[in-house]
């Protein structure tokens, strides 16, 4: 049973969904010209989580300038469907473009919400124009080789000598194959064969280089820059990627640890970009709630972890707006174990003593709970600053053993600002389907235009 005072608090300060797009004034006003908004989600594989921030970012963008969407991706993959968000490179549809995303987990951004997303981009940067067309971004670590494949690709075509330069200190990779996983265990434990070197060198000489200032026109001079930009973001995540995979193996805090800072100072080098390019910086991110609510109120971060939620306050302070998403029960594609085939599987209730469990007891079954810029919502945040437990899904779902596989305690008013609560929620539709992924109901469709 849910405490009386915390199941009050609860109720008074959370506001119905109803389906329409006011849902969202609630959000904008605690947004209000803040230039981060940090959207999370309490599963990958949850439709509601993925419609909802699809809803919000329409209308960051079209009624607050927001410039982007950075997402939990890698940045080659990503940077592929902003191309084509923003009119360039050769892909017809919005699912081809988002073909850069082949490895496991591929229904993560191969989904049909994804793809409206991505339509609904591409309308509203054809009405608005360049000048104010606003990108898809990744800020995501794990693309290793393929970030190496496009630094090349980027050198060949702008500096062929710098580009054998490059596959020469790339090379050192070559003799561990395909999986970065076998580089970091030989790294770690014989630093004779580290990478580290290599990929600095390269960084720092890419560095040296600068877009081509003698553009025919501004057109051309922005992709130049734009281009370069994507250059560097690889060639840095080649480096933090190396450190990544060696840190593998002496900890999950250590990772951790390097992968969420990777994000953040792929935010922040994204937030300066569009600022140097004359936009507003103002991004909203797409990750999972583990990454996205401050570590410091976790018992993760109790653990020595930070995350990219905690680094956004610590550097942006007030201008960073973090936002919780959590399920009751329903369905959710995910996998049995890495690397296996997509699932569509039943979500256990909520546990007793969770927030989940709190929200399902006190509050309407579709909601948004403000935990800032009111009474009510100051007296929610004040409800939660004690320890509940908290579900966590990732790509992989093992409900025989949730509690010791997906829960976690945190203090969720310390956590977020802002939590979006369905207590009954549907699957994510893969763009691809295999046979263990089943769907009941087709999916649902929804307007692509801003």
């Amino acid at each position: 049973m849910t405490d009386p005072h915390l199941a009050t608090a609860l109720r008074d300060a959370a506001r119905p969904l109803t389906g329409d797009d006011s849902d969202h004034d609630t959000l904008l006003d605690v947004v209000g010209d803040r230039r981060l908004v940090l959207l999370g989600e309490g599963s990958h594989g949850t439709h509601e989580f993925y419609a909802a921030r699809a809803a919000i970012t329409r209308r960051l963008i079209v009624e607050r300038g927001f410039d982007a969407v950075a997402v939990e991706g890698d940045w080659p993959d990503s940077d592929r469907a902003n191309h084509w968000v923003r009119g360039r490179g050769r892909d017809a549809t919005a699912a081809d473009a988002l073909g850069g995303f082949r490895r496991f987990p591929q229904w993560m951004w191969r989904n049909t919400d994804v793809v409206r997303l991505l339509d609904t981009l591409r309308a509203h940067n054809q009405r608005v124009g360049r000048e104010r067309a606003a990108g898809f971004y990744g800020l995501d670590l794990y693309s290793l080789h393929a970030s190496i494949d496009e630094v090349l690709r980027y050198l060949d075509e702008t500096d062929p000598d710098a580009a054998r330069r490059a596959r020469y200190r790339y090379a050192c990779f070559d003799h561990f194959g395909e999986d970065p996983q076998q580089y970091g265990y030989a790294a770690s434990f014989d630093l004779s064969q580290s990478c580290e070197d290599a990929v600095v060198q390269q960084l720092v000489d890419l560095r040296r280089r600068a877009p081509d200032a003698d553009a025919d026109d501004a057109r051309d001079a922005d992709d130049a820059a734009d281009d370069f930009f994507s250059a560097e973001q690889n060639a840095r995540l080649v480096l933090d990627a190396e450190r990544y995979y060696r840190s593998m193996f002496h900890g999950r805090v250590s990772s951790w640890n390097l992968r969420d800072t990777h994000m953040a100072d792929t935010l922040d080098a994204l937030v300066q970009h569009l600022r140097a390019k004359g936009r507003e910086g103002k991004v909203v991110v797409w990750a999972h709630n583990s990454h996205l609510g401050d570590a410091r109120a976790t018992e993760m971060g109790a653990g020595g972890e930070i995350n990219l939620g905690q680094l956004a306050r610590e550097r942006h302070g007030d201008d960073a707006v973090l936002v919780g998403f959590t399920t009751h029960t329903g369905t959710v594609t995910a996998a049995h174990d890495w690397g296996d085939a997509a699932q569509r599987m039943k979500v256990n209730p909520s546990l007793p003593g969770s927030i989940e469990r709190a929200l399902h007891d006190a509050a309407p079954p579709r909601c948004v709970v403000p935990l800032r810029g009111s009474a009510a919502a100051d007296a929610a945040r004040a409800a939660l600053d004690t320890a509940l437990l908290e579900r966590a899904i990732g790509v992989i779902y093992r409900p025989r053993t949730e509690r010791q596989s997906h829960y976690f305690h945190a203090r969720v008013g310390r956590q977020f600002d802002v939590l979006y609560h369905f207590d009954e929620s549907r699957a994510v539709h893969p763009l691809e389907r295999a046979g263990t992924w089943t769907a009941d109901e087709p999916p649902e469709t929804y307007p692509s235009a801003l």
